[in-house]
C-alpha cells in the first residue's frame, strides 16, 4: 500500500525526534536503577569492612595476619594498639557519617524507583492499547469492518425520547454510541456486552423499574444506564489518576478522526437540529452534506459510517487508528478542558492555534486563571471555558469528540480548542500523563509513542471542500506535516523513513 511523505525533522533523526519505543524507555530506567545499585553495593562494602575492622580490633591480628595493615590503610583508619580490651563501637562522628551516607543513598534510589514505576505504568498502558488493537482486528475478522464510531440503533423521532426514564426505561441511543461497545466481546468483557445486547431492568440508582432499557441502551449521556457508568480497566491508563464524578466510565483511548474537524460532528447521517431530521433522509441535505463530509473526514474512523481495512489506502502501518487521551481532572489543563476563543466558524477553521491567547504564560500547560467558566451543559461563549461536567474522556460509550474522538491537528498535549460547545467539533488533541508525548495505535495493531516534537507542519487552515484556493482542498496532502499525514487514511503521502 502507498505510504505517507513528510519531513521528519530538520535537526535530528526521525527515530529520536518523534518516537521513543517502549524498550528504549525501559533501558533508560533499568540503567539508572543499575547504576544506583552499584553505588549502594560499593558503599555497603566499605561500611561492612569498616565495621569488621572496628569491632574485631585489627591490631590484635597484627601478629597473625600480615594483611591487617593493608585493610586499615584502605579504610583510612589509623591502627592503634590497645592494651585493655574494652567495649568499642562507632564514634559519634562515624555514626553521623553513616546517617549522611544513608540519606544520600535514599536520595539516589528514590528517583530510580519513581522512574521504574512510571516505566511499568507506561508499559501497562501500551499493553492495554495492544489489547484494544487485537480486539479491533478480531472484530474485523468477524464482520469485515471496524466497529463504527458514533453510531447505533435507529431513532426515528430523534432526541425527543432518547434519554428514556429511570423508572419506565425505554429511550434510544440516538446513534451516539462510540466504537467501544462493539469491541466488548472481543476484549473479554462479555458480561457487560450481555447487558448491552439485552433488555436491562436495572439502573445505577438502584430504584425499581417497571419496564427495561432497550437493547443497546438509551442515549449515552444517561448515566442511569448501568453499562455506561461501568469503568473498564482495559480502557484506563495506569498513569492517569482521574476517577469518579463528574465522569461516569472514563477512557484514555479515543478513535482517530483525521486531520480536520470540519463536519466531524455531523457525518453522513447526522441529526439536523434545524430541520429536525437525519441528514441522509432529507433530500435537500443528503448530497451537499455528503460532499462536505467526503472532503474533510478522512480519518481511520468516521462518524456514522462503517469503514474497513480496505478503506485505508495509505496502509494500516502508516495510519493512526486510535490515540491516547488524558482525562480531565478539573485543573484547567489545556489538553483536557475545552476553551472557546471565538464564535466564528471561519476564524476557527482558518487558524488551528486561535485559542493560544487563552493559555496562562506563567504555566503553559494550563488555561489563564482569569477566564470565566460556564456552568451546566450550555455552550461556552467567546473566551470562555466549558463546564467541569464536560471534560475530556468522561464516557467511554459516548460517540462525541470530547469523550472518545481525537485529531492529528495539533501535536500531542496541545490545546483543546472548541468551535462551539463540547458536544461539537474542536482540535481534540491526543494527550497523556506520560512525560513528553503519548501512545498511538496504528491500523496494523502496532503501538508507538509519539513525542510532542513531532513535525506538525506550519499551516493553520483545515482541509475542507472550499480549501482548494489555498492548497487544502479535497484530496490534498495534510497541511499538518508528518503528524497530520499519519492521521489520514487516503491522502497518499509517502513515509520514506522508519518512525
Amino acid at each position: 500500500a502507498a505510504g505517507k511523505s513528510a519531513t521528519l525533522c530538520s535537526s535530528v533523526s526521525c527515530r529520536t525526534c518523534f518516537v521513543s519505543d517502549q524498550p528504549e524507555e525501559r533501558k533508560k530506567a533499568t540503567n539508572y536503577f543499575s547504576a544506583s545499585l552499584i553505588i549502594v553495593r560499593e558503599i555497603s562494602t566499605w561500611l561492612t569492612l569498616r565495621f569488621v575492622y572496628l569491632k574485631v580490633k585489627l591490631f590484635t591480628m597484627a601478629a597473625h595476619c600480615p594483611f591487617s595493615f593493608l585493610i586499615g590503610t584502605y579504610l583510612g583508619v589509623e591502627m592503634r594498639v590497645e592494651k585493655n580490651r574494652g567495649s568499642s563501637g562507632f564514634t559519634l562522628v562515624e555514626l553521623l557519617v553513616v546517617i549522611a551516607i544513608i540519606g544520600v543513598l535514599v536520595g539516589l534510589l528514590l528517583p530510580a524507583v519513581q522512574a521504574a514505576r512510571e516505566a511499568a505504568r507506561r508499559m501497562s498502558c501500551s499493553n492495554n492499547f495492544k489489547q484494544i488493537g487485537l480486539a479491533m482486528h478480531n472484530y474485523h475478522a468477524a464482520y469485515e469492518t471496524v466497529s463504527a464510531w458514533s453510531r447505533g440503533t435507529d431513532a426515528p423521532d430523534g432526541p425527543a425520547t432518547s434519554f428514556g426514564n429511570t423508572t419506565t426505561g425505554g429511550g434510544n441511543n440516538f446513534k451516539e454510541l462510540s466504537h467501544f461497545p462493539g469491541l466488548l466481546p472481543f476484549m473479554e468483557q462479555q458480561a457487560i456486552w450481555e447487558q448491552f445486547a439485552n433488555p436491562l431492568l436495572r439502573n445505577t440508582a438502584g430504584t425499581p423499574m417497571t419496564s427495561p432499557w432497550p437493547p443497546m441502551g438509551p442515549r449515552p449521556a444517561n448515566r442511569q444506564y448501568v453499562p455506561f457508568s461501568t469503568e473498564i480497566p482495559t480502557l484506563r491508563c495506569p498513569s492517569d489518576p482521574g476517577t469518579g464524578l463528574p465522569a461516569y466510565g472514563r477512557t484514555n483511548y479515543a478513535a482517530c478522526l483525521g486531520d480536520s474537524w470540519v463536519e466531524s460532528n455531523v457525518g453522513l447521517g447526522g441529526w439536523h437540529w434545524g430541520l429536525s431530521g437525519w441528514r441522509d433522509k432529507i433530500p435537500a441535505e443528503a448530497t451537499p452534506n455528503a460532499t462536505a463530509v467526503r472532503a474533510a473526514c478522512r480519518g481511520f474512523f468516521e462518524k456514522q459510517r462503517t469503514v474497513g481495512f480496505r478503506d485505508t489506502l495509505d496502509g494500516l502501518a502508516n495510519t493512526i487508528a486510535m490515540g491516547e487521551i488524558a482525562t480531565d481532572l478539573g485543573d484547567r489543563s489545556i489538553s483536557t478542558q475545552g476553551y472557546r476563543h471565538s464564535t466564528s466558524f471561519n476564524d476557527n477553521r482558518n487558524n488551528r492555534t486561535i485559542c493560544r491567547p487563552g493559555i496562562d504564560p506563567a504555566r503553559p500547560r494550563f488555561w489563564n486563571p482569569g477566564l470565566t467558566q460556564v456552568t451546566g451543559l450550555g455552550n461556552p461563549g467567546a473566551m470562555q471555558l466549558a463546564s467541569v461536567e464536560q471534560g475530556r474522556g468522561f464516557n467511554w460509550a459516548h460517540g462525541l469528540c470530547i469523550n472518545t474522538g481525537c485529531f492529528t491537528i495539533l501535536p500531542p498535549n496541545g490545546e483543546l480548542c472548541l468551535v462551539a460547545g463540547p458536544v461539537g467539533p474542536g482540535t481534540m488533541p491526543m494527550s497523556s500523563r506520560h512525560q513528553g508525548g503519548c501512545h498511538v495505535l496504528m491500523g496494523d495493531g502496532a503501538v508507538k509513542f509519539i513525542t510532542e516534537s513531532v513535525d506538525a507542519g506550519s499551516t493553520n487552515r483545515m482541509v475542507d471542500q472550499f480549501g482548494a484556493a489555498v492548497g487544502v482542498g479535497p484530496g490534498s496532502k495534510s497541511p499538518f506535516g508528518l503528524w497530520g499525514a499519519l492521521g489520514t487514511r487516503v491522502s497518499s503521502e509517502v513515509i520514506d523513513k522508519a518512525f
